[in-house]
């Protein structure tokens, strides 16, 4: 069965895989969701992330989880902001802050995904995909 919502799909995994504590979690490959895989790993999110072929020959993200010290994860939550069925957007002024800075959002813009603070100093808005924190 087809997702109607992909992305929201690939951050249940993510999120469910911290919970669980396990190692890695694969999710099916997107220009999209590697945009934002590859945000989570410069943020200090997960430890890694590589493309690989799973047995069907379709590729995959292979995203592997980061935890702190006392073995709790690092991602305490990933929420979906836009739906399919309701888009949420934001202007560089008000972009918005998740937990005053501590957090952090991730906006698809015009010159690519990145996170709400490198948009903002940008100076461009865009729809918001995620926060995390």
């Amino acid at each position: 069965m087809a997702a109607s919502d992909p992305i929201a799909d690939m951050l249940t995994k993510v999120r469910n895989a911290a919970a669980a504590r396990h190692e890695k979690v694969d999710v099916p490959t997107s220009k999209l969701k590697l945009e934002i895989v590859k945000i989570l790993k410069t943020e200090g999110y997960i430890k890694n992330f590589k493309k690989v072929q799973n047995d069907d020959g379709h590729s995959i993200i292979r995203i592997f989880m980061k935890y702190d010290e006392k073995n709790e994860p690092v991602i305490h939550d990933l929420q979906k902001i836009s739906t399919p069925g309701r888009r949420v957007y934001s202007g560089y002024k008000d972009m918005p802050r998740v937990y005053n800075g501590y957090g952090t959002v991730i906006v698809s813009t015009s010159t690519g995904v990145t996170t709400g603070k490198k948009a903002s100093e940008k100076m461009v808005g865009g729809e918001l995909i995620c926060k995390v924190w």
